[in-house]
């Protein structure tokens, strides 16, 4: 009996141990946010598009605080082609926003740069088309540079700032490495590392992945 009691107190601790371990290894992870391609819009242009004083309607929170996908879309024409259902994310912004694909930008026959958000300087232009009229912007398309979202707080545990870059680890059959990744830690922001379908596609990602951040 005694020996029995020994086996069974050893098993517990075993499994008491291997389940307070589970946050502490996994303390290092950040979730994947994968993004299409997609539109913010100013209220003058949403008004141009869908009609004076329109307002957009939600259709789904996303992720970060505030953010969410609406119902409307529209078209946007380049000099070479055309994209289709483009998808609308509220809030109205104070300048249109227009997050493609590298692979769009030549069916566009527009230029790829890869930018942050906000960063509209040297981007070109788009024509929009929605149900109501159009819009051709000076600026404001971009392919969006891959980012983590977080706030100060989590960019103290993990020893980074705003504005730095680092590189990700991501595992699995197709995982490897991506550079490049911006740090955007604010008080608004909620944890996520944010790349596009092409950077999720050709690593495997899906929407449930979560990657490392190496230094």
């Amino acid at each position: 009996m005694d020996k029995c009691e020994a086996v069974l107190k050893l098993l517990l601790e075993a499994v008491q141990g291997s389940v307070t371990a589970q946050p502490t290894e996994n303390s290092n992870e950040i979730p994947v946010g994968v993004s299409n391609r997609h539109i913010h819009l100013s209220q003058a242009d949403l008004n141009a598009l869908f009609g004076e004083g329109y307002q957009l309607t939600k259709m789904k929170d996303l992720s970060q605080p505030g953010q969410y996908a609406c119902k409307e879309t529209v078209t946007i024409c380049g000099p070479k082609g055309a994209i289709e259902k483009i998808r609308v994310l509220g809030p109205v912004r104070s300048k249109t926003q227009v997050e493609v694909l590298t692979g769009d930008c030549f069916k566009l026959g527009v230029p790829s740069q890869a930018k942050l958000s906000g960063d509209l300087t040297g981007t070109p232009g788009i024509t929009i088309i929605g149900p109501r009229g159009s819009v051709q912007t000076s600026q404001g398309l971009i392919v969006a540079q891959r980012h983590i979202h977080m706030t100060p707080a989590d960019a103290q545990r993990f020893g980074v700032h705003d504005g730095q870059t680092v590189c990700i680890q991501v595992e699995g059959p197709r995982g490897g490495m991506y550079s490049h990744v911006a740090i955007r830690a604010n008080d608004a922001s909620a944890l996520e590392c944010h790349i596009d379908t092409e950077e999720a596609n050709a690593m495997g990602l899906g929407s449930s992945a979560k990657i490392t951040i190496i230094k």
